[in-house]
């Protein structure tokens, strides 16, 4: 309680007193250097507290000795590990050396306990495998089956995504879910995945300045305020709906207007963003993935209630930010009764002489435009406007 860590004399984090359910997914988020590694070796006593103390099942860490100690809590820190010419299933049975009574041999219960933990991470086709000849993804399979082949009741990981590519930090994220779901043990974590940690994780604690800057469910602690203090964000926002991050579009050269909805603009958004372009959007319902992506982006957002018809006044604000942008995009966004209005912005930028490029069919756009369809771009992706809008640039 009232735990301090550190090193040395030197305090790194003060006053974390939060208590950890059994079964509970929990995860340390904050950027580097903020001790998200220093609590996580406190609390598996390679460090030693600086004030105050750990209790695990209400003894004192310190208390237990090494063999309990063992039985009970599994760490996995971020050293990448050599282990000379071993198997994976020999790595992984290091895990039974709690269990193994003094000589060490293991027993048919120990080497059966090592299959089953190799076959729960999705490790039983690389058992045989030397360890060291292993890719970065199967090698954190075996040192996971190691740690769960100890039977503990708490593992600790420190970023234990760091090396692996997408598919491989996922399989492991949904693994260590599993163990927290299924065998009920705690799981602590340390990451950067904030959209992981916000669609998958039990508990997040956000660490920075020395402190736990907040504690509690990530739909409840992921805030966009709180994400861009917890990162000093100010080239990018969160949006916790979604769980993404996008970078701010700062450009102050040329602007296009996009006529989305529906999931439709936010390709569109994102490749005229990253090539410089301001953004203008509209009319788009705030429930909508376009709205929170522009909105994220620092589009200007011309926006309409969920579920409501596009009010006309709405449509008059956009027609006037029309007026000044010579681009007009046409995402090809679905068309129901709340949003048909925004055809006329489409069908004003034509009478108007501006360029609109449109992804839509021409077949599809005749229906809905009639003759205007003949003054339309046609583009057949994103990557085709972008090209259309800055061939004439040049």
């Amino acid at each position: 309680m009232d735990l301090a860590v550190g090193y040395g004399r030197k305090t790194v984090v003060a006053g974390i007193n939060q208590e950890m359910l059994k079964g509970q997914f929990i995860c340390l988020l904050g950027p580097n250097g903020s001790g998200k590694t220093t609590i996580l070796r406190t609390l598996s006593r390679l460090l030693s507290p600086l004030k105050g103390a750990v209790y695990l099942n209400g003894r004192m860490l310190n208390d237990l000795n090494s063999v309990e100690l063992a039985k009970t809590l599994a760490v996995v820190l971020t050293e990448k590990l050599s282990a000379g010419l071993i198997t994976a299933f020999e790595f992984a049975a290091m895990g039974r050396y709690p269990h193994t009574g003094f000589l060490g041999k293991l027993s048919e219960e120990d080497i059966q306990k090592t299959r089953e933990a190799l076959l729960l991470v999705n490790a039983g086709d690389i058992s045989d495998r030397y360890f060291n000849e292993l890719s970065d993804g199967e090698k954190q399979k075996a040192i996971l089956a190691r740690a769960l082949a100890q039977e503990p009741e708490v593992i600790i990981l420190d970023e234990p995504t760091l090396h692996l590519d997408l598919k491989h930090r996922i399989e492991l994220i949904a693994i260590l879910r599993n163990f927290s779901r299924e065998k009920g043990i705690t799981v602590i974590v340390s990451l950067h995945d904030v959209d992981l940690a916000l669609k998958i994780l039990e508990i997040v604690a956000l660490v920075k300045d020395g402190a736990i800057m907040a504690w509690g469910p990530p739909d409840e602690v992921l805030k966009e305020d709180t994400v861009a203090r917890l990162y000093d964000l100010d080239r990018a926002r969160f949006d916790r709906k979604l769980g993404t991050i996008e970078l701010i579009n700062s450009s102050n050269g040329r602007t296009a207007f996009v006529v989305a909805g529906g999931g439709t603009g936010t390709p569109i958004y994102r490749i005229l963003s990253r090539s410089g372009l301001r953004l203008m959007t509209g009319v788009i319902h705030e429930n909508d993935i376009d709205y929170h992506i522009a909105r994220s982006i620092g589009a200007t957002v011309i926006c309409e209630k969920p579920f409501r018809k596009i009010k006309k006044s709405r449509l008059r604000r956009s027609s006037t930010l029309l007026e000044k942008i010579d681009d007009v995009i046409d995402s090809g966004f679905p068309i129901g009764s709340s949003n048909r209005r925004n055809l006329k912005l489409i069908l004003n930028a034509v009478e108007e002489g501006k360029r609109v490029y449109t992804l839509r069919s021409r077949k599809a756009a005749h229906n809905l435009y009639g003759e205007s369809a003949e003054k339309l771009i046609y583009c057949g992706g994103c990557r085709s406007i972008l090209e259309e809008i800055m061939y004439r640039e040049t």
